[in-house]
């Protein structure tokens, strides 16, 4: 390329492709997610959530939820958007609950006959208020098809993954997401094997699609030890049944 117009156009195209591409895919933007780090820590052990501890700060809840209300999420990258709306998922379902709290005993209870919890427009995001299903169906599961994404976010109730006692970050996502997927799958009080029958959680069914309609197989990849050597050795002939699902609340 030596005439010096070939050069002067070939740079100047490829400026004009590098500011084309999106934000998010080179962004070191990052949402400061350290009121609700403190938060967590203080009121979530071992998966328990203390809610009126959560009730007694209400006030710092809703500091950092404004936090979440003003980040421009197109200004971050793929992973700090995915944990973005893991954590405002999770943060304004407990807000959801203090709002009713003491008197919960299940998120359930927060709905109404025409409408469940999970459609109250409640979360302030990018300018709009959306639901919490909004979130998971219309935002985390589209777009980052990512089945981890069912072991991290929590809807308030014992059968469900637990909210664990940090915000996911984008910077260990990838880390955060596998933890909670084997922590979950490895629990014999949430999942377990009898014989050749693999009894599992309800969300395996609910979302079949999201785990390609192969339980077994999603096991295997998170499974360990003698659970993961038992569903190798039998994975023919393991038959999946489904678990009742607890709805009471996972508080204290």
């Amino acid at each position: 390329m030596k005439n010096p117009r070939h050069l002067l156009l070939f740079l100047m195209i490829s400026c004009l492709f590098f500011l084309s591409l999106p934000v998010a895919s080179w962004s070191t933007e990052q949402v400061d997610h350290s009121l609700y780090a403190a938060l967590l820590e203080k009121y979530v052990k071992r998966g328990a959530v203390d809610y009126q501890g959560f009730k007694n700060e209400e006030a710092r809840l809703d500091q950092y939820l404004r936090v979440l209300e003003n980040t421009d999420t197109k200004e971050l990258s793929r992973n700090e958007q995915f944990a973005f709306y893991v954590n405002a998922d999770n943060a304004w379902t407990i807000k959801l609950i203090v709002s009713g709290y003491p008197g919960v005993k299940s998120i359930k209870d927060l709905g109404t006959l025409f409408k469940s919890p999970w459609k109250k427009k409640i979360c302030r995001i990018d300018g709009g208020i959306i639901t919490l299903d909004d979130i998971e169906h219309n935002i985390l599961r589209p777009r980052f098809k990512d089945p981890r994404v069912h072991f991290a976010i929590n809807c308030a109730a014992k059968s469900c993954p637990p909210l664990i006692s940090e915000p996911y970050e984008g910077s260990k996502l990838d880390e955060q997401l596998d933890a909670s997927a084997r922590a979950f799958l490895n629990n014999p009080d949430r999942n377990r094997l009898e014989g050749n029958t693999l009894y599992v959680s309800k969300i395996f069914k609910w979302f079949s699609d999201d785990f390609n309609n192969d339980v077994v197989g999603f096991f295997l990849k998170y499974a360990v030890g003698k659970f993961k050597e038992t569903l190798m050795e039998n994975r023919d002939k393991i038959k999946v049944k489904y678990l009742h699902y607890d709805w009471s609340l996972n508080g204290k």
